[in-house]
């Protein structure tokens, strides 16, 4: 990766990668200097970050273990059961996030792997939300072939995703249930 590449595609998430650390960290000042930390690591492995697909997400992940261990090392004590409940809810609903980002990268990638038409009734109806006349009418499509159509790129999509994740993580499965 070129220093240009690096700036276009690293340096934008550095805001989101600040909030982030933020609300982990509840510390802006070390939160600057975990961001810090991974854009200095993300540049020394810029020859390696050409393979990475979802470089947002890649980041996001850095930031997370740079605050686990920052936590970590300062082996925060919570004052009761509560507080530590709390915690770690937060800590799931952050891994949640991070997971969900990423799945929605891979099926990004997949629908753009579909055949024309197929991406184009998937995005009328699955993000724009129209009804099948009102894709018919955009498509020139009868009714029929657009549920046709649909259902075999929704397929497609839920089994590519499912074989990129075959590690049999019950997680994947059920965001690719509730995404298809």
């Amino acid at each position: 990766m070129v220093d240009s590449d690096f700036k276009t595609r690293v340096l934008p998430v550095s805001k989101k990668l600040l909030r982030f650390a933020v609300h982990f960290l509840k510390d802006e000042d070390e939160a600057k200097d975990v961001v810090q930390d991974v854009f200095l690591k993300l540049w020394q492995k810029k020859e390696e970050l050409d393979e990475i697909e979802n470089m947002e997400a890649f980041a996001m992940r850095m930031t997370r273990n740079r605050c686990l261990d920052i936590l970590r090392a300062n082996k925060v004590v919570p004052i009761d059961a509560e507080t530590d409940r709390k915690m770690k809810q937060e800590t799931i609903d952050v891994h949640s996030q991070i997971e969900l980002s990423e799945a929605a990268g891979q099926v990004k990638t997949l629908i753009e792997q579909l055949p024309e038409i197929q991406q184009k009734v998937m995005h009328l109806r699955d993000i724009e939300q129209l009804e099948y006349e009102e894709i018919a009418e955009q498509t020139g499509l009868q009714v029929n072939a657009i549920r046709v159509n649909l259902s075999r790129a929704r397929k497609k999509v839920r089994d590519e995703f499912l074989k990129l994740n075959s590690n049999g993580n019950e997680r994947n499965k059920t965001i690719a249930a509730t995404l298809f």
